[in-house]
C-alpha cells in the first residue's frame, strides 16, 4: 500500500515537472524571440545559453529535496544521518557520562547507585577500548553457535574449546586483517524459547543487543512471526543489523534465492538488501562408495566479507554511535532514577501537609470550608516541593501558585465535588459536630493531595503546565485521585487519621446546642 502512494505521488511530480517545463520552454522561446530582435545574432547565443542554464539549476535544486523524499531515502542508514561525526559523538559520550557523574551524587538508594556507577565505569572503559562487538541471535535450532565456529575457523584455525547448544552468553575475540580494532563475537542463548528459563535467557540476549555495534539475526527460513517481532526490536535499537540465512546447504539453489528474496521484502525500508545474506555454517555430510563420508567446508565468505567491508568502511561510525546510544540510554536511566526518587520525596511532602491541614481543622473547624484556610493549597509545601528539584521559590512566588491552583480548582467546581464525594463516603452514625468535623478535615486533606500533586506535575515539567494549561493539570489529578484504587487507600488513612481520633475524643465534646 506503501508503495502504490508513492508511485503516485512520483508520477504526480513528474507531471507537474512536464508542465513547469512546458511553461518554461514557453517563456525561454518568447525571451528568445525578444533577444533576436533587439540584439545582435552574435550576442543572443551567450545570453540565452546564460539564462538557460540559470533555470536549469534552479529547477534541479528546487526539485531535488521532493524527489529525495519521494524516493524514501537510503535504506538502512537507521538514525546515522541524525548523528554528529564520530568525533563528535565520542565527546556527547563522554559529556553524557559526566553528567551521570553529577546524577550519582544524588541518587540515596545504595543498590540502585552502585549498580549505576558500575555500569558508568563499563562505559567509560568501552570508550577508552573501542572494541568491536558483534552479537549473534536466533532460535535453539538456527545454528548460531554453528556460524560462530564456522567464522572462527576461517579466520583462526580450527577453535580449541567446545562449543555446543548456548546457555549463556559467549564471547569469542578474533583480529579482522587490516582492522586495527579487536572483534569480539558474541554467541547469545536461543531466543523464543519456553519457560522461565528460556524468558530468562531472552533477557539476557537482548541486554546484550544494547551493547552490541554490529548485530546478526540468523534463521534457517522464513521469518515466523515471533522472529519478525524479534527483527522489528533489534530494527529499532537503530544499530547495524544484517539477517543471515543459515542452512542453504539443505535446499537447492532455487529456493535458496527465493527464500532471499522474500527476506529482503520482509525486511526493505529496514535494512539495506545487501546485508541480507546466505550462509551454510555446518553443511550436511556426503556419503561416498565404499569410505568415510565426506563432509564439505562451511560456506560463509560471502558473510565474511561483508562482515569486513561493513567493519572497515564503518567500524568507527558504528562503535561512535554504539558508544553514543548507550550513554544516552544510562543517562537516561540516571535521570528517571532520580525523577523516581524525587516523585517519592514531593509525595511524601504532599502526604505530610494532607494530614496537618486535616488535623488542625479536626481541632479547630472553620465556619464553612475554606479552600486557603484549610490548606488546601499551602505555599509552604510549594517550597518544599520546588526545592526537591531545584528551584528556589520565594514566599510571594509560592503564595502566587497557590492562589492560582487554588482558584482553578473553585472554578472547575472541584472544591463542591470533592466535598460531596466525601460526604457521602463519610455518612457515619455519629453526632453531627462529629460528622461535620470529619467532612472539612477530610476533604481538606483531600483537596490538598489535588493540589499538591498538580505542583508536583508542574515541577516535574520544569515549571510549565503544559498546552493544556494549570486547568487540564488539576482535572487529571482530581480524576487519579478519586479512581476507586486511590480513593479507596485515601479513605482508609482518612478514618485511621482523622474519624477515629474524633470519635475517641466524642465524650468530651461539647453538647449539641438545641434547634432554634
Amino acid at each position: 500500500m506503501k508503495t502504490r502512494t508513492r508511485l503516485w505521488l512520483i508520477a504526480g511530480l513528474v507531471l507537474l515537472a512536464l508542465i513547469a517545463v512546458g511553461v518554461v520552454l514557453q517563456a525561454i522561446n518568447t525571451l528568445y524571440l525578444q533577444l533576436s530582435w533587439y540584439l545582435p545574432y552574435w550576442i543572443v547565443q551567450p545570453v540565452f545559453f546564460l539564462v538557460f542554464a540559470g533555470l536549469v539549476l534552479l529547477l534541479v535544486q528546487l526539485a531535488w529535496p521532493w524527489l529525495r523524499a519521494a524516493l524514501g531515502g537510503k535504506a538502512g542508514t537507521g538514525t546515522a544521518s541524525q548523528l554528529p561525526p564520530p568525533g563528535n559523538r565520542r565527546e556527547a559520550a563522554a559529556q553524557n557520562l559526566a553528567a551521570i557523574d553529577q546524577t550519582l551524587d544524588r541518587v540515596r538508594d545504595a543498590m540502585e547507585r552502585e549498580a549505576l556507577r558500575q555500569e558508568r565505569q563499563r562505559m567509560a572503559a568501552e570508550l577508552e577500548r573501542g572494541d568491536l562487538v558483534i552479537v549473534l541471535f536466533g532460535i535453539g535450532s538456527s545454528g548460531k553457535t554453528s556460524l560462530i565456529r564456522a567464522l572462527l575457523q576461517e579466520l583462526v584455525g580450527e577453535v580449541g574449546a567446545a562449543m555446543g547448544s548456548t546457555t549463556g552468553s559467549q564471547r569469542y575475540r578474533l583480529r579482522l586483517r587490516g582492522l586495527q580494532r579487536a572483534v569480539w563475537l558474541v554467541d547469545t542463548p536461543g531466543i523464543l524459547e519456553a519457560g522461565v528459563a528460556g524468558l530468562e535467557r531472552e533477557r539476557l540476549a537482548r541486554e546484550q543487543a544494547g551493547k552490541a555495534d554490529l548485530l546478526l539475526l540468523v534463521v534457517d527460513g522464513d521469518l515466523r512471526a515471533a522472529e519478525l517481532e524479534v527483527f522489528e526490536a533489534l530494527a529499532s535499537l537503530g544499530k547495524r543489523l544484517m539477517l543471515v540465512l543459515n542452512k542453504c546447504d539443505l535446499r537447492g539453489e532455487q529456493e535458496e534465492a527465493r527464500l532471499l528474496q522474500l527476506l529482503r521484502q520482509r525486511t526493505r525500508g529496514r535494512i539495506a538488501a545487501e546485508d541480507v545474506l546466505p550462509s551454510s555454517a555446518a553443511p550436511q555430510s556426503l556419503p561416498t562408495p565404499g569410505g568415510r563420508p565426506l563432509q564439505p567446508p562451511a560456506e560463509v565468505d560471502a558473510l565474511l566479507r561483508r562482515i569486513a567491508a561493513v567493519l572497515h568502511a564503518d567500524g568507527e561510525e558504528l562503535i561512535a554511535d554504539n558508544l553514543l546510544l548507550q550513554c544516552r540510554q544510562l543517562s537516561e536511566a540516571s535521570r528517571s532514577l532520580l525523577a523516581r526518587q524525587r516523585r517519592s520525596d514531593s509525595e511524601a511532602i504532599v502526604d505530610r501537609y494532607m494530614w496537618i491541614g486535616a488535623g488542625v481543622l479536626a481541632v479547630t473547624p472553620l465556619p464553612g470550608l475554606d479552600l486557603l484556610g484549610a490548606a488546601a493549597v499551602n505555599a509552604q509545601m510549594v517550597v518544599e516541593i520546588g526545592r526537591i528539584y531545584g528551584i528556589s521559590l520565594s514566599r510571594q512566588n509560592a503564595q502566587e501558585l497557590a492562589l492560582s491552583v487554588g482558584r482553578t480548582m473553585a472554578g472547575l467546581g472541584l472544591v463542591k465535588g470533592g466535598v460531596s464525594l466525601l460526604s457521602a463516603a463519610l455518612s457515619l452514625n455519629l453526632p453531627a459536630l462529629v460528622v461535620s468535623r470529619a467532612i472539612q478535615a477530610v476533604s481538606a486533606a483531600w483537596l490538598t493531595r489535588v493540589a499538591g500533586l498538580s505542583f508536583v506535575t508542574y515541577f516535574e515539567r520544569d515549571q510549565d503546565w503544559g498546552d493544556g494549561g494549570v486547568q487540564e493539570v488539576v482535572q487529571q489529578q482530581y480524576d487519579l485521585s478519586r479512581r476507586d484504587g486511590a480513593l479507596s487507600r485515601f479513605l482508609e488513612a482518612a478514618f485511621r487519621r482523622v474519624v477515629e481520633p474524633l470519635q475517641a475524643k466524642q465524650p468530651s465534646l461539647p453538647p449539641r446546642p438545641p434547634a432554634e
